[in-house]
């Protein structure tokens, strides 16, 4: 089957489970066409399983010191570029297009009429579950940013949808030696600025917080140890830690959850999914939230003991299947075999 398929390049959780999927479709024999759009491609990290792919502009939704800027989103927003990156866009033999919330791949579906899945956890709001309460714009910009005719959601419980567990690197299934070290938190904000973290968790000395984000270079400050970006590392440093602080995205959340890391999250301002992420993380019983950068609910957070592990299947091995069926209504079916063995 020939595959077109796009991934929204802002943040790193759109790449991380495409790049799974992306692997397993290619394995399978498919042949896949990858775009991705959001995200300059000097800024694009460890994206090789993708090759060859194409960079376009497409959207980006902006935000500024945790909080979602709307109007700065319209200000960037180039629909001209937009149009004509469809218009451009080569689908001739296509024979379904995955979209990962990257609105160009999405349009030329509907454009083209050409059959599409929507990939991802922005996919599972179209079904019931936990959502926020917010305003009008945010609601809509989710729904209608990158749809798709089928829905492949993705979430850390099913609700009794049909709805996929969240994707897991590979490696986080493997055996690993690592052990847990007592006191080592993974800390990843990357929408809030490097010196308020450090005011937050400068005056927790008797943990070790690890921290990613807006971080340039590997830095030591006491207890903080400010870490750049590596995939390898970060991945190390999930496996060792007992707690993550984090944005309430959906990736890094999952990961913690499959490895039985307790969760503290923190959920950008204005952003309708992150919101009912924390929502639904704490009607789950599965961790905590905090709506700002609140020492007082940190405090309260360290003392927690860490949950056991919820060891989620091999989700694109289900999705790949189904993708490959050709038969795409009975997605519920696959959905379901996916969740036999967790709750």
């Amino acid at each position: 089957m020939k595959i077109l398929f796009g991934v929204q390049g802002t943040g790193n959780g759109h790449i991380s489970r495409s790049r799974e999927l992306v692997r397993k479709l290619k394995e399978d024999g498919h042949d896949v066409e990858v775009i991705i759009s959001g995200r300059k491609a000097e800024e694009l990290k460890e994206v090789e399983i993708f090759e060859p792919f194409r960079v376009m502009k497409g959207m980006t939704l902006v935000s500024h010191k945790g909080k979602m800027s709307y109007i700065d989103t319209m200000i960037h927003l180039d629909l001209a570029r937009l149009m004509a990156d469809v218009a451009l866009l080569d689908t001739s033999g296509t024979d379904l297009i995955i979209t990962d919330f990257d609105p160009i791949t999405s349009m030329a579906a509907r454009v083209r009429n050409i059959p599409s899945v929507g990939f991802g956890h922005q996919y599972a709001f179209g079904y019931d579950i936990p959502f926020a309460h917010g305003n009008v714009l945010s609601k809509l910009i989710l729904m209608n940013f990158a749809p798709a005719r089928y829905n492949a959601g993705l979430h850390w419980h099913h609700f009794n949808q049909p709805i996929f567990p969240p994707v897991i690197p590979s490696s986080l299934y493997e055996k690993t030696s690592k052990s847990v070290i007592k006191g080592k938190i993974l800390v990843y904000l990357p929408f809030e600025e490097v010196e308020d973290i450090t005011a937050l968790m400068t005056p927790f000395e008797g943990f070790e917080f690890f921290i990613y984000g807006k971080v340039s270079e590997n830095r030591e400050e006491g207890h903080l140890h400010f870490r750049a970006y590596s995939r390898s590392g970060f991945l190390g440093d999930l496996l060792e830690c007992d707690g993550v602080v984090c944005n309430a995205g959906f990736e890094l959340p999952g990961e913690a959850l499959h490895l039985g890391k307790k969760l503290l999250l923190r959920p950008l301002d204005g952003q309708i999914e992150q919101e009912s992420n924390a929502l639904a993380m704490e009607e789950l019983g599965y961790g905590m939230r905090m709506h700002n950068l609140d020492g007082a609910v940190l405090a309260d957070w360290l003392q927690k003991p860490c949950r056991d592990p919820l060891h989620y299947e091999k989700t694109v091995d289900y999705i790949a299947e189904w993708i490959g069926s050709g038969h795409w209504e009975e997605l519920p079916k696959y959905a379901a075999a996916s969740w036999s063995e967790n709750v």
